[in-house]
């Protein structure tokens, strides 16, 4: 898919929860811009079919990105083999369907925070010297609506983890700005990705074909990675126009 003559060639970009939905689309997106792109996420074999359709600029190093060592072992070897990562996208994720404040166990509450906040904050720790070293670099990490709004469909859970990693990017621009270090955080509405398998309420084929897609978001993605070094778009919502809470509220 890459030609080696685009916006982004020569520049390494890591992806987590690469092997489906918005990680596999932007992992394609930006290799298709001319990056290296290595591919995370828990299931090698994922990955690697994500891997084959891109062919020579990906490559696969999986694991578990809620587990510091996993993450910390990846980005070295990153760095090892290319000497550089100018690109994160940070867009591993879950969530669960026992999500209701009345349907909660603590290990429920575990995975879900752990899943999207703490291991967004371990793959920030790890690149950031990198990127403070090679003299910039630009992370793009994946929230959600519920990130900014509150609502009963996503859970409390994983609203205060998507809050946190809203905070947790701008928090890095703040600290990291005079390192040329650019962090950017999408919040997507409803998106036709797995994750919606988990929904307490199945989502029909119809609702999802009128959902955003995830080529969608992995086109957003590229843009902002291809954005010049002295721009950062800070914070960026993308949603269906068929938006079906908006939907919804009209009929009442």
């Amino acid at each position: 898919m890459t030609n080696g003559t685009g916006r982004l060639s020569g520049q390494v970009a890591w992806v987590t929860g690469a092997g489906s939905g918005i990680g596999e689309a932007a992992a394609q997106a930006l290799a298709a811009e001319g990056a290296l792109v290595v591919l995370s996420g828990r299931t090698r074999e994922k990955l690697e079919h994500v891997a084959r359709s891109i062919g020579a600029a990906a490559s696969v190093e999986p694991g578990d990105m809620t587990v510091s060592a996993d993450v910390r072992r990846i980005a070295e070897a990153i760095l090892a083999a290319h000497g550089r990562i100018d690109i994160v996208v940070n867009n591993a994720g879950l969530n669960i369907a026992e999500r209701a404040w009345d349907q909660l166990q603590p290990d429920g509450i575990e995975a879900v925070i752990s899943g999207n906040l703490t291991s967004a904050f371990y793959v920030v720790q790890a690149v950031l010297p990198a990127m403070r070293s090679q003299g910039g670099g630009v992370l793009i990490h994946t929230a959600s609506m519920a990130g900014r709004f509150i609502n009963h469909l996503a859970g409390p859970t994983y609203t205060a983890a998507k809050h946190g990693v809203v905070a947790m990017s701008h928090s890095i621009n703040m600290a990291e700005c005079v390192n040329n270090i650019r962090s950017s955080v999408v919040l997507p509405g409803e998106v036709a990705t797995p994750i919606l398998d988990r929904r307490p309420v199945p989502v029909s084929q119809a609702e999802r074909d009128r959902m955003a897609q995830s080529a969608d978001v992995g086109d957003l993605i590229r843009y902002i990675a291809c954005l010049p070094a002295h721009v950062c778009l800070n914070e960026v919502m993308i949603t269906p126009t068929w938006n079906r809470g908006y939907v919804a509220a009209l009929a009442k």
